[in-house]
């Protein structure tokens, strides 16, 4: 994806540091990543960077619209670029894959939610738990069918490995 973070800070008063850059380039390849995952990456190029340095700049950057976040499971919440096309967060229990679904898929629903109760939806923050087609596919106790390790298909947290 061609980004001109650059120009996007600088149009809001911000400059681009050696850290946010950092920060941008660490979202956009992980893609669902979490401040965790992103210090990771960061300290990959820029071994100094602590956590909280990622943390206030993924807070900049929220504001300035530059990323957004979603909350996928328990823990913390996971960042990916803010121009990429808003989707709605499918998300397996077994394998902790994340699928982007379309907004469009959740019309009928928020319509119905709007009707009834008057509620207008942010969809880019919902996560939807449940099976993947291929974990779905698996009858229990098959390799790979994380039920059969004792937490009953609940694997609580749902961010690890998006």
């Amino acid at each position: 994806m061609d980004t001109d973070w650059q120009s996007d800070l600088r149009r809001r008063g911000y400059r681009l540091t050696p850290q946010r850059q950092l920060v941008l380039e660490a979202v956009d390849r992980l893609e669902h990543a979490t401040p965790d995952d992103i210090l990771t990456e960061v300290r990959k190029t820029a071994g100094g960077v602590n956590i909280s340095t990622v943390y206030r700049t993924l807070e900049l950057l929220e504001e300035l619209g530059l990323v957004s976040h979603a909350h996928l499971g328990h823990g913390a919440p996971t960042y990916h670029l803010a121009d990429r096309h808003d989707h709605i967060h499918l998300v397996c229990r077994d394998c902790t894959g994340v699928i982007e679904a379309e907004l469009p898929v959740a019309d009928d629903f928020t319509a119905r939610l709007r009707a009834e109760f008057g509620f207008e939806t942010d969809m880019k923050h919902f996560a939807i738990f449940g099976r993947c087609a291929s974990c779905s596919s698996r009858e229990p106790g098959e390799a790979g069918d994380s039920r059969d390790a004792g937490d009953a298909g609940d694997s609580g947290d749902a961010s690890a490995g998006s």
